[in-house]
């Protein structure tokens, strides 16, 4: 099975814009920014999303994304930060590889989360987090 592009270019194959490395995780610039400075976190092992990391990645995952974080914010000045994960084709996963975006945001830069919102029936909300929470205590 060939490499996924992430996998690549953790390994140099491909040459990104790096901003941050270590031996377990690379942040590089998106070359397609929602602002000047989007940054893509990725782990230089392969997972294919969230649910694919081992637990004990997750936090120094976390640990790495928040110095990228920080450096992003003194770096591009920036208002404030998004973070988005996309998990699936569903929720627009493009490369099938864990991956962290820190998208800087800018007072008026025009981007937007928009998304449209639904509604519950009675008594559905308490029935649903019933049913998620029997699951999660399994």
């Amino acid at each position: 099975m060939e490499e996924c592009i992430f996998c690549r270019i953790a390994k140099g194959g491909i040459p990104s814009s790096k901003v941050l490395e270590d031996e377990n995780f690379l942040a590089f610039l998106d070359i397609n920014p929602i602002n000047k400075g989007h940054l893509l976190v990725i782990p230089k092992k392969h997972y294919g999303c969230f649910l694919d990391f081992p637990q004990d990645q997750l936090g120094p995952f976390f640990a790495f994304s928040q110095k990228a974080a920080k450096a992003l914010i003194v770096t591009t000045k920036c208002d404030g930060f998004n973070l988005a994960m996309n998990n699936g084709r569903a929720a627009a996963q493009l490369v099938p590889h864990a991956h962290l975006h820190i998208m800087p945001r800018f007072t008026g830069d025009g981007f937007a989360f928009d998304w449209p919102t639904k509604k519950y029936e009675e008594g559905e909300m308490d029935r649903l987090a019933k049913r998620i929470s029997s699951y999660v205590k399994k």
